[in-house]
């Protein structure tokens, strides 16, 4: 498909008026700096020793480093993040099954994956596979909801409800080390065989790169109960197999700490089997099979002037190429074979100053265009512009924080053939506070209001089987009022740490998919009340004798269910796959290298139909995993050993209809840095 851009021209009355929003907004910076001296301005950088858990508190936050990720049984960034307060993950089951999340019950449409500050997009539906992001290149995973506390960031990571950060391991090397390598293997049930290098190479005192690799290989085999309301059997599941190769690599330039830059590839290559719903008395459908290919370049500039403005510039390119067949579908060919292919091209600019010591604004556009295209029968090949502004401000006053933004989504989109959805010029205000009410700091009031919008995605408007391009824009109002509390201690607890947010969201035209057997539908449900409560606590003890414990507990509630229509039957009726209420414990002990950890997730009951009725109903589940771990040396190099027991007492359960999950299953990983 030819690419064009003529839909940006169509901007160029509004473009007038961002740029001069953009010379407004230089001025003002230029006038305060000249009210200053020329000496750089630095934020201040508080150094301390606490080991209590850092808790960001102008928005709801959630951090995991790479420190947590065998403590959490974690393989991929799902696993990771699963025991987030008001974290649902939808999982179909099976190593290369599909794993999306969604955040406090508005949707993975609503969650932005943001890969070293750039946003892994997938315009065709909108959602992103966590369990393809594995975890060796991985630092620090954060959830945001609201949106980052720093200003100066891409106007994308003000555009969804939640944000998903996924920062990568840099190079932290020396004339004294100039390279690092780290290599390992997992292994275990289902066939699994994942080795995995990283090599970080020191080429010069401001340059360095970093180059990650691995081979995923699975048969995908695990049993599971078959319960066909008269007698439970046990199967095994089959077409789960996965055979997937990823290679990242990143080179690093810094001038100083003022001056960075970065250029990153990433290539993924999957061959997957997907085993189909499991319907009593019927066999599963066999043989489907997805093949991905998937190319991302993306590049970031960040430079503070002595001036003290600062810049961050981002770009990138993807192609993304999906291959799906299904070699029984109930056609007069008699069999499905789909090719998808999308682009994207995105550019972003952001500027950020201080007007005073205490005030800071920033400025940001971002420009994207979206492509696709697909060998189906009176396919419409759209082409999606989208140009994103930000105005947003942070100001501090004694004991409270201000910050606000004014998010400007402007979207034209056109199609070969057909009709497409109006052009949309949307404002989306965003406005947060916290406070500290004592002089002890360790107490802290926070709360946000945020607007948000988000258009269909191509597949939700273009797809063959569930096109409905009369879809509705969802609109969401975010409303969140909460509370943190962070001590360090010296008796038998080292600190404690104790999070609680209320939330209220109210979604117009909510788009919601819901799966059946071959296709599925979507559609609008016009309005959905949402309320929640999100609590978490995480604390560490020395218990003597040189042992010491770890604990950390979640709990999310959720009610969300559909007010559009006092007269209908689905009224006030919990929406599909929304549990009520989950609840997340990990805990462990540790001592000298060796540690023993125990994670155990509940989720209540839920239906997969918004009719809420007894055939819609999935039974709640409890599923626990056991983990010893051992951080050690081997000839005065690195080693981490460990082994694993997951879903450790064989509960059987699904997460989708029809999809059951794997029966109890054994996972060791061995890993060496030279």
């Amino acid at each position: 498909m030819k690419i064009t851009i003529s839909g940006i021209f169509k901007y160029s009355r509004s473009l007038s008026g961002y740029f001069a929003l953009l010379f407004i907004f230089l001025l003002a910076c230029a006038n305060a700096l000249a009210q200053q001296d020329s000496s750089k301005k630095l934020k201040e950088v508080v150094i301390s020793s606490s080991k209590a858990p850092f808790i960001q508190t102008i928005t709801p936050s959630q951090q995991i480093t790479a420190t947590d990720f065998t403590r959490y049984s974690a393989a991929n960034v799902a696993d990771a993040i699963r025991n987030f307060a008001g974290v649902n993950i939808k999982d179909y089951g099976g190593i290369g099954g599909l794993k999306t999340v969604s955040v406090r019950g508005l949707g993975a449409n609503h969650i932005a994956v943001l890969y070293d500050g750039v946003q892994i997009n997938d315009a065709e539906n909108g959602q992103v596979d966590l369990g393809r992001l594995n975890l060796n290149n991985v630092q620090e995973i954060a959830l945001y909801n609201g949106q980052p506390p720093n200003i100066l960031q891409p106007a994308r990571s003000f555009a969804s409800a939640s944000i998903l950060s996924i920062i990568t391991v840099k190079p932290r090397l020396d004339s004294g080390k100039p390279f690092l390598i780290t290599a390992g293997v997992k292994t275990g049930s289902f066939g699994l065989f994942n080795p995995y290098v990283q090599w970080q190479q020191r080429l010069s005192n401001n340059w360095s790169f970093i180059i990650n690799s691995y081979l995923q290989k699975a048969n995908g085999r695990y049993n599971y109960i078959n319960d066909d309301g008269l007698v439970k059997s046990r199967q095994t599941r089959v077409g789960s197999d996965i055979d997937a190769q990823q290679v990242d690599g990143a080179i690093y330039w810094a001038k100083n700490d003022s001056s960075k830059f970065n250029l990153r590839a990433n290539y993924y290559n999957s061959d997957r089997g997907l085993p189909g719903a499991v319907i009593v008395n019927k066999p599963p459908p066999a043989g489907q099979r997805l093949w991905n290919k998937d190319l991302f370049l993306q590049a970031g500039y960040d430079h503070l002037f002595n001036s003290g403005i600062h810049i961050l510039l981002n770009s990138k390119f993807s192609k993304n190429y999906l291959h799906y067949f299904n070699p029984q579908f109930p056609s007069t060919a008699g069999f499905l074979d789909q090719n998808f292919t999308q682009h994207e091209y995105y550019q972003s600019a952001a500027l950020s100053c201080y007007l005073l010591p205490n005030w800071e604004i920033s400025y940001t556009a971002d420009l994207s265009v979206n492509n696709m295209s697909a060998d189906l029968p009176g396919f419409r090949y759209p082409t999606r512009v989208t140009l994103l502004n930000v105005l947003a401000s942070t100001f501090i006053l004694g004991k409270t924080t201000f910050q606000a933004s004014l998010l400007n989504t402007n979207v034209t989109e056109n199609v070969a053939t057909g009709t497409t959805i109006p052009h949309r010029n949307i404002f989306s205000p965003t406005v947060m506070a916290t406070i500290k009410p004592f002089d002890d700091a360790c107490f802290q009031i926070r709360g946000f209001y945020k607007y948000i919008f988000r258009v269909p995605t191509f597949n939700e408007l273009y797809y063959n089987f569930i096109t409905n391009t009369k879809l509705k824009p969802e609109l969401t109002n975010q409303y969140d009022l909460g509370f943190t509390y962070s001590k360090n201690l010296d008796g038998l607890f080292e600190y404690i740490s104790f999070t609680g947010d209320a939330y209220y969201n109210n979604v117009t035209n909510k788009i919601v998919y819901t799966p059946n057997l071959y296709n599925g539908s979507v559609e609008n449900f016009g309005k959905v009340d949402i309320k929640g409560l999100d609590a978490g606590l995480k604390t560490q003890a020395r218990l003597g004798a040189g042992y010491d414990a770890v604990l950390s507990v979640n709990y999310s509630y959720q009610q969300a269910q559909n007010v559009t229509d006092p007269t209908s039957s689905i009224y006030l009726n919990q929406l599909p796959y929304i549990p009520k209420n989950t609840f997340a414990f990990n805990a462990g002990v540790i001592k000298g290298p060796i540690g023993v950890y125990y994670n155990q997730q509940q989720l209540s009951s839920r239906y997969y139909n918004n009719n809420n009725n007894d055939e819609d109903y999935l039974p709640k589940y409890t599923v626990s995993d056991a983990s010893v771990v051992y951080k050690g040396a081997y000839k005065h190099l690195p080693v981490i050993l460990s082994a694993e027991v997951n879903n450790l007492f064989d509960k059987n359960y699904m997460v989708v209809q029809s999809y059951p999950m794997p029966g109890r299953s054994f996972r060791i990983s061995f890993q060496i840095t030279i």
